[in-house]
């Protein structure tokens, strides 16, 4: 199969690396770029616990002064992964879904323990700050990096994609959905997709992209990506 993956290189090449392993074809467009955001300096020890939304979020933080034994609940399993190859050792993960990590924290931290550090992008889909405030929790939201679409795209990469539309297109967050769409819209192919599976995060993503035709679309959690090509 052809198979089209859009998250920034840093963030796909190993999976990218296991679909060529299995035999398929990979195009990669990168349709959003990671820019850091200064933020002001954290007193890590004033805070029990550490939320991450994203594995950006932590690759994006200076993380010099933090004890790594602290606890860090994370969105789902990539997440986790990047936390722990940067030395983190109480992680504890969602199955992907911010409400799902929402009631993680609920059901494993209790207000009494202590402040939580909620480590995120600019852009948000669900305040996930103000919903543990309403719950009794004392939580301080840090933005350290922002999201642009990317128009720097190689037109190698447009050339392939209009002689062989992919059979399955990975999207992994509601910018990355918008930024594609507005691609396919600058390059004329909008209508190309008739024959190709849609792979989006979440119900949000997908519908941003609901005036393409696509054959299926499928819902999915980072980590499962391999699963899915089994369902098509």
């Amino acid at each position: 199969m052809h198979i089209l993956l859009t998250r920034p290189l840093e963030d796909c090449s190993n999976l990218i690396s296991r679909f060529k392993e299995l035999g398929h074809t990979v195009s990669h467009l990168p349709v959003i770029k990671i820019n850091k955001v200064d933020y002001h300096e954290i007193i890590f020890k004033d805070y029990s616990a550490i939320v991450f939304t994203s594995s950006n979020s932590i690759k994006n933080l200076n993380l010099d002064s933090v004890n790594k034994t602290v606890k860090c609940f994370c969105v789902g399993s990539s997440t986790e992964k990047v936390a722990r190859s940067l030395g983190f050792q109480n992680v504890i993960s969602s199955n992907g879904n911010v409400r799902a990590l929402k009631e993680l924290i609920l059901q494993s931290h209790d207000q009494k323990d202590g402040k939580l550090l909620y480590v995120s992008g600019q852009t948000i889909s669900f305040d996930l700050n103000n919903e543990l405030s309403n719950e009794g929790y004392e939580i301080t939201r840090v933005i350290n990096y922002s999201v642009d679409y990317n128009d720097d795209i190689n037109g190698d990469i447009i050339k392939q994609l209009e002689k062989s539309i992919p059979d399955i297109v990975f999207i992994y967050s509601e910018n990355s959905a918008k930024s594609f769409l507005n691609l396919i819209k600058k390059y004329h192919l909008i209508d190309s997709w008739m024959n190709s599976n849609l792979m989006c995060i979440g119900d949000k993503t997908s519908s941003v992209l609901n005036e393409v035709k696509w054959k299926k679309i499928f819902l999915f959690t980072p980590g499962e990506e391999e699963f899915l090509l089994y369902k098509v």
